[in-house]
């Protein structure tokens, strides 16, 4: 059987087609290889380069929500299983039991109304489409009193799960803004700033 570079149909050997499709996700001979990585996949399949690319922009929309909350005097805690055992993500990325499952599910933060004192779990999403929906999480998620708060090129908008449970959703024509939840009685300005910074970071996504 033979095999050929995808970009250039030049025949490569069974060895150079393992190693291309481990690295890169296709069969590339060696110079195309080269040019793969020189372009920005540093060796990395297209799994692996997805998988991390999402771990980026959703940390920027973490980092960028948090960010907020304090500025507005929130008291906010990082509740994420990754936050508080570094690296502990990485490690369960291809891990299927209860155990695991239930570390994957614990939301980003705990903040807490400074006003009211009342506390709230919250699940921080990038969506570059602004969409969320029920199908968005796992159908046994058990924090079933937690809110979602998802980050968009535009907006940021937020649900509750049971919102979410009644067959609402978000969408790029929602009106469930972030500054409209009563629960949290947010400066509006200061979501508009945040806005102006995620347009800035996820401008070219």
């Amino acid at each position: 059987m033979e095999y050929c570079c995808k970009e250039c149909k030049k025949e490569i050997t069974l060895e150079e087609y393992d190693y291309s499709i481990d690295k890169y996700g296709l069969p590339l001979c060696r110079i195309h290889q080269k040019k793969n990585f020189q372009n920005g996949n540093n060796g990395l399949s297209k799994k692996e380069s997805r998988y991390k690319e999402g771990m980026i922009k959703g940390r920027i929309a973490e980092t960028l929500v948090e960010e907020l909350f304090l500025s507005l005097g929130y008291n906010v805690f990082r509740y994420g299983m990754e936050n508080t055992v570094p690296g502990i993500m990485k490690l369960l990325k291809d891990v299927r039991s209860d155990v695991a499952g239930m570390i994957k599910k614990m939301p980003d933060f705990v903040i807490q109304n400074p006003k009211t004192g009342e506390v709230y779990f919250v699940e921080v999403k990038f969506r570059a489409s602004e969409e969320f929906s029920l199908s968005d999480i796992d159908k046994d998620f058990p924090f079933t009193n937690a809110f979602f708060i998802v980050v968009s090129k535009k907006h940021i908008k937020c649900i509750s799960y049971k919102e979410l449970d009644k067959g609402e959703k978000i969408t790029p024509t929602s009106h469930n803004y972030l500054g409209n939840r009563k629960e949290c009685e947010l400066d509006k300005e200061v979501i508009k700033a945040v806005c102006y910074f995620a347009t800035k970071f996820f401008s070219e996504v």
